[in-house]
């Protein structure tokens, strides 16, 4: 099997939502779309791996993408053109909101089903706490990674909001702020000092450490989140009970390192309910990521 990695063109997006459910997944081929939490480069062993293991327990073809950018992810489930999605947890909460994706499963790390949000700068940087960076804060250069990232933008833009040197990407009070679009890139720029701090997953961090991608003496963590559950693997709203425990059963027999070290260096999956994502709602609607309407309605 071939893990692609090319952009996937969704001929669902803009279309009305009467018509979801439209583009089904191939019933002949069991297809995932995985966001883009690290540089393919980084993954591409791991899901090549995940594809044969899948395909072993659900006894038919699987193909693994990792899509583009984390809205791409979104619309594919969205509208069934996949037929089971790894999110972060705010990027799930849009979908769930949108068309009820389920969430499945998700990674334990040592032994545990939680990861944080860092902020981290330079060892020799003069600031030891988020609140001396901010005393600094017109002279800071910052980085977020993806705007749909729970770990690397949602969680501390809603920190820096609430802190009120952060209202949105044109209106900020740091030297300057730029998204990187991945974990990965965001330890590179503050290791390499293109910029002076910026947001991270702990667990992927972690993982690059451990995996000898980064130095972790390059870096000082000066401000860590909240716990928030992990990524979850999430199903289109329409799956079968049958397919649900099918795939459950699948992840939850995964022991291959190369397939849990690219998710965030997990030790197991875990059973994950759509309940364990209620803390990260407040952030979510406060940076505007949900729908307005669905919002309303909650």
């Amino acid at each position: 099997m071939t893990l692609m990695s090319s952009i996937i063109v969704l001929t669902a997006c803009g279309e009305n939502n009467e018509e979801q459910g439209e583009g089904k997944a191939s019933r002949d081929l069991f297809e995932v779309a995985v966001i883009p939490s690290q540089s393919i480069g980084e993954m591409e062993e791991g899901l090549s791996r995940l594809e044969d293991h899948l395909s072993d327990h659900l006894e038919m073809p699987v193909e693994v993408t990792h899509y583009p950018n984390y809205n791409a992810v979104v619309e594919a489930i969205n509208y069934s053109h996949v037929d089971l999605a790894y999110f972060g947890p705010v990027t799930y909460l849009i979908a769930y909101e949108q068309s009820g994706a389920e969430a499945v499963v998700t990674q334990s790390i040592d032994g545990n089903p939680y990861y944080y949000s860092y902020i981290v700068t330079q060892p020799d940087a003069p600031w030891e706490t988020l609140d001396e960076l901010l005393e600094d804060v017109e002279e800071v250069d910052f980085a977020f990674g993806s705007q749909s990232s729970t770990s690397g933008f949602t969680i501390p833009g809603f920190e820096l909001m609430e802190r009120n040197v952060y209202e949105n990407e044109g209106s900020y009070e740091f030297s300057s702020v730029r998204f990187t679009g991945s974990h990965d890139i965001t330890a590179n720029v503050v290791a390499d000092g293109h910029v002076d701090a910026g947001a991270i997953d702990s667990a992927i961090f972690q993982a690059l450490i451990n995996e000898g991608a980064i130095e972790e003496e390059e870096y000082k963590i000066i401000w860590e989140s909240q716990q928030l559950y992990q990524y979850p693997w999430a199903v289109p709203h329409d799956t079968e009970d049958d397919r649900k425990d099918q795939i459950r059963e699948a992840f939850l027999a995964i022991d291959d390192e190369e397939i849990l070290s690219i998710f965030g260096g997990a030790d197991e999956f875990v059973e994950a309910s759509h309940d364990e994502y209620d803390s990260i709602l407040e952030a979510a609607r406060t940076m505007g990521l949900l729908d307005p309407e669905e919002d309303e309605d909650e």
